[in-house]
């Protein structure tokens, strides 16, 4: 299907929607695995300062862990730190800027007009969220990309109830 990102073998099966034969999945197991990656070589970028560093090597653990995470992830990892550490400070600038300013004229009467600044941080601020947000999502960062590398839960087989025995009636 055009336009769909291709979705890991065991999510697939999961679902139960494409059927698959040995030699297809055995392929597609050997390609998945190919291309995972190594995760021997994950160190923060020096580019990134001492507290982006130690927050690099946190949530680097964590996706270490998932096993979704390799050496070649390392500058996006970064680049979302970096991108979030500029929204965290955009936001405190934020507060301190009201979006409103007011003047009293000489004769005492208050006239309120909008800060033209304001907007324009808004925006920023906006364009920084959204590269953050696009990052993690990217990372599996988000709990909806997570969701899209976890198996769907598997059907339980239904247990008869107790009502349903006597519905059968006793052959014994």
């Amino acid at each position: 299907m055009a336009g769909r990102n291709k979705q890991p073998l065991s999510v697939v099966q999961g679902k139960g929607k494409k059927h698959l034969t040995r030699q297809e999945i055995k392929e597609r197991m050997e390609q998945e695995e190919s291309i995972k990656g190594y995760a021997d070589n994950v160190e923060p970028p020096s580019y990134l300062t001492a507290a982006q560093k130690k927050e690099f090597n946190k949530i680097a653990a964590e996706l270490i862990r998932l096993e979704i995470f390799s050496n070649l992830d390392v500058d996006s990892l970064a680049r979302y730190i970096d991108s979030k550490t500029q929204y965290i400070q955009m936001i405190k600038e934020l507060k301190k800027i009201k979006p409103t300013e007011t003047v009293t004229k000489p004769d005492g009467k208050k006239l309120t007009f909008a800060n033209e600044d304001y907007p324009k941080l808004q925006r920023v601020k906006n364009a920084l969220f959204g590269e953050c947000r696009a990052a993690a999502a990217d990372l599996g960062l988000t709990i909806t990309s997570r969701l899209k590398l976890v198996l769907p839960p598997k059907e339980e087989k239904k247990t008869e109830s107790k009502f349903a025995k006597f519905g059968r009636g006793n052959s014994g």
